[in-house]
């Protein structure tokens, strides 16, 4: 069952650690149900919206999430008819499968398709919304264009002019994370289970690092200096290694050590 209170920002502690894990902005917070492809019945999650990225926590105090979807590439959001309970559903159409959400009430219902699609296609949806909540949508929209601006920064790779600035979000790797040096060797230390390799924006801000923590016998941190070279990629290693993109630098690391190391990726 739903908990029937207003939902409330989690406590500021919470929402910093959250912030430190994600590297992502909050856009939208709140209750969500979500079944997945295959799945019969739905699973209640306090659920954030951060960037293109949707984050689902067991509990509404969680620090941690327990699943976590990427929805750069959807395709679309369709409504489905409030159910006999007033809850308000739609399907999450994307690359690998369909999702189904579903909120308390049609207003939050619209609230959270609206900002979902406005964070994926950069551009308001014609949804009935209220005054409030597009003004919101307004400012989400804003953050999220500089956030990607941001992002393409980091790169000096030249895009295409018919790209969309999506394209640079759904090449990235999953183990890509915006976080500094320290905040990569934390994660690492603090999260041994989920891997071992993060790619991250170099401390220049216009190349890339990848930070890695080898078990041998003891923990033992080591960063690596990536530079982007027209449309390839530059590993700064003792004898220089190019490789043609991102996914190709955290591929070398994992080929390289045969498998010992593996791409950090957040999950259950």
């Amino acid at each position: 069952e739903q908990p029937e209170e207003t939902p409330q920002p989690a406590p500021r502690q919470i929402f910093q650690e959250r912030q430190r894990i994600t590297g992502l902005p909050l856009y939208l917070q709140g209750y969500l149900s979500a079944r997945h492809s295959g799945c019969q019945e739905f699973r209640l999650y306090w659920t954030e919206l951060r960037g293109t990225m949707l984050f689902f926590y067991d509990d509404k105090k969680a620090p941690m999430y327990s699943q976590k979807l990427d929805i750069s590439a959807l395709s679309s959001a369709t409504s489905v008819h409030p159910d006999g309970n007033g809850s308000a559903q739609f399907i999450l159409r994307l690359p690998n499968g369909e999702v189904e959400l579903k909120a308390s009430d049609c207003e939050c219902g619209k609230e959270w398709k609206g900002f979902i699609l406005t964070v994926t296609k950069l551009s308001v949806p014609d949804e009935p919304l209220l005054p409030g909540q597009l003004i919101r949508i307004h400012e989400v929209l804003e953050k999220e264009k500089n956030r990607r601006i941001t992002l393409n920064n980091f790169s000096s790779t030249p895009l295409k002019r018919s790209s969309s600035p999506s394209s640079l979000l759904t090449t990235m790797p999953m183990c890509f994370h915006a976080v500094s040096r320290q905040e990569a060797a934390e994660l690492l230390a603090k999260n041994p289970s989920c891997g071992s390799l993060i790619l991250r924006p170099g401390s220049d801000s216009k190349s890339y690092a990848v930070t890695v923590r080898y078990d041998l016998g003891a923990p033992c941190l080591k960063h690596y200096r990536v530079l982007a070279k027209g449309r390839s990629y530059s590993i700064e290693l003792e004898r220089r290694v190019t490789v043609p993109s991102l996914q190709d630098v955290v591929n070398y690391f994992v080929t390289q050590t045969q498998g010992n190391l593996k791409p950090f990726v957040l999950q259950t």
